[in-house]
């Protein structure tokens, strides 16, 4: 690191539990965020801030001015401009180091293969089932650790999940084997949610992704993180590997993405 990077990083580099090494292990480190959304517009930032060294950036949207509300990441005065780059030019501005990966299209049965093998860590923000299950399988299937999170009005999950580390560490298959049916679940522009919650949700993603990649502190692995934001609630509960799962039991079912 520079003179300009130790004075950029320095509160990093006085915590023990990140320090030197820690932070040079940010600037290395490669890491695709899924959606330039709610949960995706404060993980981008915080990792950006952090000096995360390459940040992909998947998304097909555009900037719309109902974004705002929620999409920090996002301007008035960027109304109509992909989402991916909306999202770059607010990395330029906070730390101009960094590297950013555009992708502007949407993940698929296709490329998510490919995209994925590219980084080191995975912190979805999706907003469907579809793309989480695929998000989830791909990262499993490639060996890459996953951090997801999920708002809906006023309530937050998150875990991180890498079932290829071991048998102690469960998939997100585990807790939910299946997507619900279409339409069970409504979505934030069905439902609302409040904007704020997207702040406390994608900056603890953040935290997660950081410590992932440096170690520090205790993985969220094998637990779920419930914030219920009207009463100002947390709770942790264990989730455990399911032998029976498709995807990362002894007896697995899905060996690839079109399965």
């Amino acid at each position: 690191m520079d003179d300009q990077e130790l004075k950029r990083y320095a509160r990093h580099i006085l915590l023990p539990e990140i320090g030197g090494p820690g932070q040079a292990r940010l600037l290395g480190a490669r890491v695709l965020v899924i959606g330039a959304g709610g949960l995706g517009s404060p993980v981008i930032l915080y990792l950006a801030a952090a000096g995360i060294g390459t940040i992909g950036i998947i998304d097909d949207d555009e900037v719309d001015l109902s974004n705002l509300q929620r999409q920090v990441v996002h301007t008035t005065a960027r109304i109509g401009a992909a989402k991916t780059e909306s999202a770059r030019q607010a990395v330029a501005a906070i730390n101009p180091g960094i590297t950013v990966n555009l992708l502007n299209k949407r993940l698929t049965r296709e490329n998510a293969a490919a995209i994925i093998a590219e980084y080191d860590i995975v912190a979805d923000g999706s907003d469907n089932f579809e793309t989480r299950f695929l998000v989830n399988d791909a990262c499993y299937l490639a060996g890459k650790t996953l951090v997801s999170a999920a708002i809906l009005r006023f309530d937050g999950q998150l875990s991180t999940f890498k079932a290829h580390a071991g048998e102690d560490h469960p998939c997100y298959r585990c807790l939910f084997p299946e997507p619900p049916p279409p339409d069970l679940v409504p979505s934030c522009a069905e439902a609302g949610v409040l904007g704020a919650l997207c702040g406390i949700m994608g900056s603890l993603q953040a935290a997660e992704v950081i410590k992932e990649i440096t170690g520090a502190g205790d993985s969220l692995s094998g637990s779920l993180l419930i914030f219920d934001g009207l009463r100002t609630d947390f709770r942790k509960i264990k989730i455990r590997p399911d032998p029976g799962c498709a995807l990362c039991g002894p007896q697995a079912t899905i060996h690839g993405l079109g399965a």
